[in-house]
Parts: structure tokens; C-alpha cells; sequence
């Protein structure tokens, strides 16, 4: 179920627990049940399709949404506000209701749960604006992790950016993701976060994403960052758009030289343009998803046609 995309793997054994799932028209009350491709599985009755091509869109969700997709006191959630003509997603680890932007979708359970594990060991980074006031020396005892309900939790890095009045900014970088873990660490210092907003997941960069903005990352981009935890299909999933090289239009006037024929004719040819520093997804889609990245190579300048 986790690999058709119908929900997370938790998800799922809840499905089950709750007499929703059935195989081969019987149904389950325990999720230690063996399926071969012959069963055919259900749930509420209607049945589920094979297994997709793994893939995975970045979404910048705005503040006063739920990452759930039903919420029984009929608040708006992140899942209700999604393109109709998007396939059926489930979230990379939650945001608060009240936290905003960078937020992980995919259509594959497993390849979420691969990416939500610490030992995958991706950082998450934030900026948050926190209610009082504090310095770099008290921010660097968090590097020795906090308790989170009697669990410690790993090292976490913050930077402050600067004291605004009564709000401090901070950088926040952590690898974990425990449950509101840096609303949490940061009340240790006695810092009452009033908004977080998520930057980075691993390499994806939130970038210029517009709020409730959503692009799916390239296939080829996801095969060379997640290849290695989930099996990513060289073919490109049917409806997704090609990522095109960022090469800009050459400007100018092309360099000639003259040479002669055989039999003493001179005749131009136009010298071959040096070759652009593209990037390998191409320029503006990879600082897009990946941050600035290296800065662009100088050309020499072209010389003036010879007479």
C-alpha cells in the first residue's frame, strides 16, 4: 500500500486495524499478512493500482494549514489545498499547522520513510523568529542536544542572524525532525518561536517557491540524490515535465577566419563558440532546487572579425 501510494506505512496498519483493507475480498486484521502481484487488495472497497515509479514534488506551504489529509475538526489541511490534477501524495516527515515552507511530497510510502530516518542523515534547516533575547554563546549549548519527553535528541546547530527588538532570527539546523523539536530546544533558552519557516530538506532548497507553490523535482535529479535508498526508474514518469539545460542565447557576433581551397580560393568559416559552464540539470533549474551553487566561469573576450 505504501509503495502503490495510497498512504504511509503508519498509515496503512491504521487502515488495517480499522477493518478498511481487504484481500481478495477478505478482510485483514493484521498488517503481518503476505500479498503476492495475484491479490487483488482493497480498500473501502475500491481496489489499489500496482506500484508507481517513485516521485517527489517540493511544496512551500503557507501557515494555518495541517499536514493531514482528514482532520475531524474540519480544519483546512495541506492535502485539501493540492492541484486536483496532482496523483494521490503523502507528506516527508510534518510541519506544524502554524510553521510555513519547505514541505516533501511524494507518491512512494517507502521512499518517504527512507528520507524521514535519521540515519539517512539529511539536515533539515530553518529561520526562525523567536520572542526574546539571547547571544551566540547561550545558542551553542544546544549543540549538545535538549530532552524531548526523556528523549535526547542530537546536536543542534544555531547561528543567530540578529536581535530585532524584542525577537531574535535565528538559523536553525537539525537531523532528526523529533516532534516540534525546534519550538522545543529553543524554549530551553527560554525563546518562544512566533514563526519557523523550513529552508532546506537534505538538498532540496526551498528556493524562490511561491507560498502553496509546488514543482516536482526531476526525475533525474531524484535518481542521483535518492538512487541509493529507493529504486528510481531511468524512464521519466508519464506527465512530468522535461527539465531543460539553462543555456542562454549567444550574443553578438560569431568569429571568422579565412582559409583557402585547394585550388586558391579563400572561403569563411565561422570559429566554433567555447563551450558554456551548464550545469548538469541545467543552470536555473539546479540553483533552484540546490541553493546558489559554484559561480559562473568568465569567457575570454571574442576577438574582432579580421579583414
Amino acid at each position: 500500500m505504501a509503495r502503490a501510494g495510497v498512504a504511509s506505512r503508519r498509515e496503512a496498519e491504521r487502515m488495517i486495524e480499522a477493518g478498511r483493507v481487504a484481500v481478495n475480498g477478505k478482510r485483514l486484521d493484521t498488517p503481518a499478512f503476505l500479498v503476492t502481484p495475484k491479490d487483488k487488495i482493497t480498500v473501502d472497497g475500491a481496489g489499489i493500482g500496482g506500484k508507481m515509479p517513485p516521485r517527489l514534488w517540493r511544496y512551500h506551504k503557507p501557515d494555518g494549514l495541517l499536514t493531514t489529509h482528514r482532520d475531524p475538526g474540519g480544519r483546512p489541511t495541506v492535502f485539501e489545498n493540492l492541484p486536483e490534477d496532482l496523483p494521490r501524495v503523502i507528506s516527508v516527515g510534518r510541519l506544524d499547522m502554524t510553521s510555513e515552507g519547505l514541505l516533501l511530497l511524494t507518491n512512494d510510502g517507502e521512499l518517504a520513510r527512507m528520507l524521514e530516518l535519521p540515519s539517512t542523515g539529511w539536515a533539515r534547516r530553518y529561520r526562525a523568529r523567536a520572542w526574546g533575547k539571547t547571544d551566540q554563546y547561550a545558542l551553542d549549548k544546544l549543540m549538545k542536544g535538549v530532552d524531548i519527553d526523556g528523549i535526547p535528541t542530537g546536536p543542534i546547530e544555531a547561528k543567530l542572524d540578529k536581535q530585532q527588538g524584542d525577537n531574535a532570527w535565528i538559523s536553525v539546523t537539525i537531523r532528526e525532525g523529533k516532534n516540534r523539536e525546534v519550538r522545543r530546544a529553543l524554549e530551553t533558552l527560554n525563546l518562544k518561536v512566533n514563526r519557523l519557516i523550513r529552508l532546506s530538506y537534505g538538498p532540496f532548497q526551498l528556493g524562490d517557491l511561491l507560498k502553496g507553490g509546488i514543482e516536482e523535482v526531476p526525475n533525474r535529479i531524484l535518481r542521483d540524490q535518492v538512487g541509493h535508498l529507493v529504486e528510481i526508474p531511468k524512464t521519466r514518469p508519464e506527465g512530468q515535465i522535461t527539465a531543460k539545460p539553462g543555456k542562454k542565447p549567444f550574443k553578438g557576433k560569431r568569429s571568422t577566419k579565412q582559409v583557402r581551397k585547394p585550388n586558391g580560393k579563400p572561403i569563411t568559416i565561422a570559429k566554433p563558440k567555447p563551450k558554456q559552464n551548464n550545469a548538469k540539470y541545467g543552470k536555473e533549474k539546479s540553483r533552484e532546487i540546490f541553493g546558489k551553487g559554484k559561480p559562473k566561469k568568465k569567457f575570454p573576450k571574442r576577438t574582432k572579425t579580421r579583414k
